[in-house]
This record gives structure tokens, sequence and C-alpha cells, in this order.
């Protein structure tokens, strides 16, 4: 109370100090450079078109989509899906604007009734849709669900953007026909045909050895063709990884932990008592399995195909109630008992009905049983069944919730031991043929019918007691250390140099994006990709972080600026290309011959011939796919010879043999429809990405701090 009163006496002094803290921060934010306001508003995530994405309305859209996908995506991974939704959305948007196409009440309507014809809840006795029925539901939602009704409006807003997609790429198709001259040109490059001879000299005939290129021709080709070389703005690290492994002696004290449960005990090493039951003398295997493992006791039967492999076969030559270990398995040093054995069939085949009551898994909110109607019912539906079994494919069809098997009569044919649920496994692969009975499983009441079994075999319950190999105390104890020392050595000594004095391997990542979370080596780390971004990190920097199994010790190598790529980046790319310009350049300098023969004696090689080549695939028998030295071709008369001509795989001189034209049709509408065909399939595959490259899209997200 004494402290409340003082708080209550320094009222004033707190809003005072509060308000102050509140203005200092707000302050802050207006003079730091990362969060400026001389531009867009910092509550706002990027623009497409003209048109501003709110950080809280993406935030939200991310918040929500990452609950639905659950931990099968990243916080990064649902953020650039939910962008690339938000570009998509506005860019084809601006289209419906500029054209004026919406979706209107009346097209809306009937879209619905379309998307929910075969729904259950919107229909009526005759099985057909009724809309009553559906004004009553969104009703209902409006009246009693608000969050229900916000999903609903975004199902409908969903519904009308893609059936406004679809009017829109329509529109887009229908200015795309194939005209007859079109058709009458597709025509001719797939029916016109040259036969030809040809020499070839095949760039890999000069050794890449003598062919100079210097970084200034790199430079230079890179300059000459700025549109393939822009780059985002990137940065290079290298680092150090310090793995948490466990070490020869804590290998060696977890597999004496498991001998001291193998051999049994009477007092620790303390001198202690500390009875411990050998493995091999214990009664209750489940019990004393779960206390002192770290995996539980699976008490299921398995075939010897089911063990692991590198023990199945000592472990099926034991006797029930011997063990064998210890050894090692995924990390795990084990022992293991043969707790029990039996014979049973390795597959059988089966059919069953299922009645779901409410509560059960995977039951659908039709459901309407309780447990102990469902029951009932069941139970009834055997009695029907042992009466006349030949009604059981009708009352699959009537009864059964198990729309994985209803179209098969709710048969389940022929499948292994252990693939179902337990108790549906046990009456299958445990009773006999012609066996009927009524099963629960999470899933409600089967009433199964076994209708087949293999023969049987030998099947095995095995107890584990199982130790993760992990490292101990000390060990991690010693790794960390291990790698502040590097960390703080590495500020004042060559990264690569103190590494290798200390034999650790070095890890170098080129071209790390702002927005990437995966580091190559060390998966999902978007805490070393938002440290290489910050504003204040510098080149040559060094940091320890934190990974799942030790530690990464990186550097900062490079910040690179957005805008052309490096030469050192683009050699791989460009190095090649320069490369077979040369040799072509080569080549033709040392080349005086003006006919095949002359040259192919020149060059000690042979003319070669290929025949029926069209423009349509610009290929040659022996050479591949040529497209320049092909037109050239087809620009020569019968009998004449090209000059040099500089190809993808190496300089050519070819002579055309024969020509043979396309045979003239009466109507070109088949070649027309093929062509308008391929525009259809081109305007699906390549006419979002057209609007997007020309759209103008400012992307702040990693200026942002939802991720």
């Amino acid at each position: 109370m004494a402290i409340l009163n003082k708080i209550r006496q320094k009222t004033i002094v707190l809003i005072v100090v509060i308000a102050m803290a509140l203005f200092a921060f707000v302050l802050s934010g207006l003079f730091d450079g990362s969060a400026s306001f001389s531009g867009k508003s910092q509550n706002v995530i990027g623009s497409i078109n003209g048109k501003d994405i709110s950080r809280e309305e993406f935030q939200l859209k991310v918040e929500n989509l990452q609950r639905q996908m659950g931990s099968s995506a990243t916080t990064t991974q649902v953020m650039n899906r939910v962008w690339d939704q938000e570009v998509r959305q506005n860019v084809l948007e601006t289209q419906f604007e500029a054209l004026g196409i919406s979706v209107e009440k009346d097209q809306m309507r009937d879209l619905l009734k379309t998307a929910l014809a075969t729904n259950p809840q919107f229909l009526n006795e005759a099985g057909i849709f009724d809309e009553n029925k559906l004004n009553e539901y969104i009703a209902n939602l409006k009246d009693n669900s608000p969050t229900g009704y916000a999903s609903w409006i975004d199902y409908e807003q969903s519904i009308a953007t893609n059936a406004l997609q679809q009017n829109y790429y329509n529109l887009v198709k229908a200015g795309l026909t194939g005209t007859l001259a079109e058709g009458e040109l597709e025509h001719k490059l797939e029916g016109n045909k040259v036969d030809i001879k040809y020499v070839q000299v095949p760039y890999s005939s000069i050794p890449d050895s003598i062919v100079k290129v210097s970084k200034s021709d790199i430079s230079s080709y890179i300059q000459d063709n700025e549109k393939e070389f822009q780059v985002e703005e990137s940065r290079d690290i290298r680092f150090v990884e310090f793995e948490e492994v466990a070490s020869v002696a804590d290998e060696t004290a977890i597999i004496n932990e498991l001998k001291t449960f193998l051999n049994g005990r009477l007092v620790d090493e303390t001198g202690r008592k500390d009875t411990i039951v050998a493995f091999s003398k214990v009664k209750n295997d489940a019990e004393y399995i779960n206390l002192n493992s770290d995996i539980k006791f699976n008490d299921r039967f398995v075939f010897k195909s089911g063990l692991a492999s590198q023990v199945a076969d000592s472990l099926m030559k034991l006797n029930v109630g011997e063990v064998y270990g210890p050894y090692k398995e995924n990390g795990y040093f084990k022992i293991s008992k043969l707790i029990a054995e039996k014979q049973i069939p390795d597959s059988a085949k089966v059919r069953h009905i299922l009645i779901p009551f409410i509560g059960a898994q995977s039951a659908g909110t039709d459901v309407t049983l309780t447990e102990d109607q469902a029951k009932a019912q069941a139970d009834s539906l055997l009695t029907v069944i042992k009466r006349n079994r030949s009604k059981f494919p009708e009352l699959v069809k009537e009864f059964s919730s198990d729309k994985g098997s209803v179209d098969n009569g709710g048969r389940y044919d022929w499948h292994p031991y252990n693939s179902m649920v337990p108790e549906f496994n046990d009456f299958e692969f445990e009773g006999k043929v012609g066996d009927l009975g009524v099963v629960k499983t999470v899933f409600g009441f089967h009433i199964i019918e076994i209708e087949g079994q293999t023969s049987k075999k030998r099947a095995v319950k095995v107890g584990s007691i199982a130790r993760k190999i992990e490292p101990s105390e000390e060990t991690t104890s010693k790794i960390f250390r291990e790698a502040s020392k590097f960390e703080i050595a590495a500020a004042d000594k060559d990264f690569e140099t103190l590494a290798e004095e200390s034999s650790y391997t070095v890890r170098p990542v080129n071209g790390i994006k702002a927005l990437d979370e995966s580091i190559p080596g060390v998966g999902n780390q978007r805490q070393i990709v938002r440290w290489a971004f910050e504003e204040e990190a510098n080149v040559g920097d060094i940091k320890r972080f934190n990974i799942p199994g030790g530690y990464v010790v990186a550097q900062l190598v490079a910040k690179n600026k957005a805008g052309l790529m490096s030469v050192e980046d683009a050699t791989a790319k460009v190095l090649p290309i320069i490369r077979k310009e040369k040799k072509a350049e080569l080549i033709r300098e040392r080349i005086s011959a003006t006919t095949l023969e002359d040259l192919a004696a020149a060059e000690n090689t042979t003319v070669r011939t290929a025949s029926a080549i069209n423009m349509k695939n610009p290929t040659i028998s022996g050479a591949g796919r040529e497209p320049l030295v092909v037109g050239t071709a087809f620009g020569l008369n019968e009998g004449e010879t090209s000059g040099l001509i500089d190809g993808d795989r190496g300089v050519y001189m070819v002579q055309v043999t024969k020509i043979t034209p396309a045979v003239e049709l009466d109507n070109y509408q088949a070649a027309a429809n093929r062509v308008e065909q391929q525009k259809s399939v081109t305007v699906n595959s390549k006419l979002y990405n057209a609007l997007k490259a020309v759209a103008e899209i400012e992307d702040n997200r990693a200026e942002s701090q939802i991720q």
C-alpha cells in the first residue's frame, strides 16, 4: 500500500516522463534514415500502379494466411505469397478499371449458384440449389457471426475476382484470332523444306586456353546488354558453423547408461542404493520403457520389414524376453527387447460402413448423431447385414461417411498390416475371413466385414529403451567458448586465415537478397539476412548467431547496390558467350576456302548432309539446333553456297541441294485455328507477367518490420 500511495503522489511526474518518452520515440522515427517520412508513409508496405498497400492491412492478411497454413510455411514464405497475391490483384484490377468491367449483383448470384450447386447445405429436397437457403445462411452469418460473415465476404470477393480475371482473359483472347494469312505462314514454316550439304568447324576445335577473355571484355558485354544483367541490392557473407554434436565421450556415457538397463544394478556410482531391474527381467515392459526411454513404447506388432534394416536380422533371432544392443539407429542409441510374437496375415481386404458422431475426428458439420446414437445405428445396421450380406453395398451408399471408399462399395482392397488405425487394424488382422463386427475408432463406429487375408507369418512386438545422441552440457559449453573465441579473434584478424589456423570450414554465400530467409548450409536464418541489410552494418563486421544445434559466426563481405551485375558475378554467364565469339573470329581468320570441299579438306573434316529441314524446327541432323544457319539456308537458291555463318556450335558453310515448297492448300483455316490456339495458350501463360513487367511496383517490404 505504501508503494501505491507513493505512485499516486507522483502521478503528474509519471505522466510527464511517459509523455517525454513517447515524444522521443516519435522524434527518433522522424530522424531515423531508414524510416524517413520524406517519401511514402512508414505505414505503406508498397504501391502497385499508384495504389498504396497499407502495412496494417497487409500484416492482417499475412497473419490470417499464416493461421491457415500453420507450420507448413515460414512467415517470410507467407509474406511473399500475400505480396504476390496483392501484386496480381492490383495489376489486374488496373486493367479491369480501364475497361470498365465488373461483377454485378445478378452475375454474382449466378457465380455463387454455380460454385455451390453441389453443396448439400444449399439444396432442397429435390437436390436442386435453393437460393432461399443461401439467403438464409448469409443473413444468419450477418446477424450472429461477424467473423463468419467477414469470411463469407472474402469468399464472394474471391469468386468475383476469379470471374473478372476469366472475363478479362477471354476479352484478350477474343482479340487474338488466327488469320488466314497467319495460317498460310504457319503452314509454309512447317511445309517448306530444304536439303543441304554443310561443313561445320566446331568451336571445340580451338582449346579454351588459347582464347583470352579480359575483364574489360566482360564489362563491355554487360554494358551492351544492360537489361539482361540488372540485379537487386544484395549482400555477400561468409561464415563458420560451430555444430553442437556429441563427442566420443558423450556417446560412451550414453552407451554405459544403457548398459545399466541391460544388466541391472543395485547401487549407483556413489555406492548409494539405487536398484534398476535388468530389462530382460522386467514384467511391465510398457511402464519400464516409458519411464526410461526418450521414445515412448509402441504397443504394436511388426514384421521383419518394419524393423530397422541394420538390426532386423538380429532382432528376429531373439527369443521372447531376450534383449539386443546397445546399437545406433537414426540419432539414438537403443537396447531392444523381444516382448511377444505371433503369426498374423501381412495383408487384408475388408469393406466397411462408417457412422461418425459429433466430436469424432474428421466429422463434418452435417453430422448430428451423438456417440450413443451412432453406436445404436451401427448395431442396427450390423443386424441387417448379418441377415442379408448382399445389402452391404446399398447400405454403404446410404449411411457411410467415408467418401474414400463409398464408390468402391465401402471396400479397402489389399492393404498391409498397421496401415489402419489400431482398433480397425486389430479387428481385420486378428479376426478371420467372413467375420462381421462393429468397431469404434477416432472416426466413429465402423461395421466391418473381413473379405480376405494373406497367409500368416511371424510378427514381433519389440520394445526399445532409446537415448538421443546429443552433446553433454560440458560439450555444449566448450562449443560456445570456441564460437565466442573465434568471433572475438576475427574482429582483429583475417577471417579466412583465422579459420584455416583452427581447421574450420569457411562457407561463402553471395547474392543474398533483402527478402531471402534461407542461408545455404544452415537453412532458415532470417536473422542473418536482416543483420546483413541493417544500415549500420559495415563490410568486415563480424557477428555470432544462435542457430538450431549450434552457432554461426558470420562476416559481411560485400554490400552490392542495385544496378548492373558485377563483372565477377557475370563471368560465369558471359565468359562462354565471348569465348565463342572470339573462337568464331579465329576460325574465320584462318579460312580462305570458298567451297565445301576445300573447307572440309582445310579443316580435316567431311562434308555432311541434312534433309527436309524446316523453319518451324530449325534443327540440322548431326549438328543440332541452329536457327541462324537454317535461316541462312532458306535465303539461298538451289545450288547456291553460303559464306561463313557463326552458329551456336561452330562456324558453318552450307549449300542448298534441293528446295521443296509446301503443298498449296485451298484453305488455310485449319492452320489458322492452330495459330489461334497457340495465342490462347500464350495469353494464359504470359499475359499476367507482361502486365506485371510494365506495372509501377514499389516494394517496401524489406524496410518493414513484418518479417
